[in-house]
């Protein structure tokens, strides 16, 4: 194991990185993981700043992990449509539906979330068994532009839209829409379609709030050059095709890669789950009983 200085050598990698490449986790989840003391290289509790070659060995909770080189990694995607009332984690302590209760099962591998929505808000969400390219596309360096219905409670003036798209100040630093489009609605709520290049947690809630205006429904439609389209109805999961995954790589400036075949065992696993696990509407409030 080495230690990040100027005399690394160029074949070892960032502990994070190669664990998420074999399918653990985002680098993100990686690092929390390290810094929790659960990751060993050759038998020494791993630190956040550590370098692993291909002759190290690593294990993960105990469990010994095979390291890859990031060629051999298969790289598959699946678009999922996220009802509201679901979360985005792997477990809950309270009990309450995940997006990963719906998606289908992998052996050796696990699903990597591209990007998050928050519990209220549904549409478009990315998973892929492929680190790397989960860690570009949602790495802010790549700008890689995340599309929103939004519909907005209240009277939205153009001051507004013109404060937004120039940028506002919140909590965590500046934000704004690199584009925005009205879509019309009725009363006092409008439908709107905006753009952000980040993604910053409630971001394009806090845009609007910034402006005294309250975001009533939000769905994410797209995710870079994936539109949320109708092979995927809510709490529903669709394989992307080579082309789709092909344009995700060049967008996250990676290589093409061929996207495997399912073996006849997976495709009967992923039918059953497709069929087992049906999809779920989102939460209502329950009707008030008349008095």
């Amino acid at each position: 194991m080495s230690q990040s200085n100027s005399t690394t050598p160029p074949t070892s990698e960032k502990l994070q990185k190669v664990l998420a490449r074999a399918g653990l986790g985002s680098r993100r989840e990686m690092e929390t993981a390290i810094s929790a003391g659960r990751v060993k290289v050759n038998s020494q509790v791993a630190k956040l700043g550590d370098r692993v070659e291909a002759r190290d060995k690593v294990s993960f909770d105990d469990r010994p992990v095979a390291l890859r080189p990031e060629e051999e990694v298969p790289r598959r995607v699946i678009m999922y449509n996220k009802p509201e009332g679901e979360l985005c984690t792997r477990k809950d302590p309270e009990g309450r539906r995940t997006v990963f209760d719906r998606l289908p099962r992998l052996k050796g591998e696990r699903w990597i979330a591209i990007g998050r929505l928050d519990i209220n808000t549904s549409g478009l969400l990315l998973f892929t068994t492929d680190g790397e390219l989960a860690n570009r596309l949602m790495h802010p360096s790549t700008q890689v532009e995340r599309e929103y219905a939004v519909r907005v409670m209240g009277e939205v003036k153009r001051e507004h839209i013109l404060a937004m798209v120039d940028g506002v100040m919140l909590e965590d630093g500046p934000a704004r829409f690199t584009d925005v489009q009205e879509f019309g609605g009725e009363g006092i709520n409008t439908w709107f379609h905006v753009v952000i290049l980040e993604g910053r947690n409630r971001e394009v809630r806090r845009l609007w709030e910034s402006q005294a205006l309250t975001v009533s429904r939000l769905k994410r439609v797209r995710y870079g050059n994936i539109f949320l389209d109708k092979r995927a109805k809510a709490g529903e999961w669709v394989e992307l095709t080579q082309d789709e995954v092909d344009d995700l790589a060049t967008l996250a400036n990676l290589e093409t890669r061929k996207v495997p075949a399912l073996t006849p065992d997976e495709k009967n696993r992923w039918n059953r789950d497709k069929h087992k696990r049906k999809p779920v509407q989102a939460l209502r409030k329950p009707k008030s009983k008349a008095r």
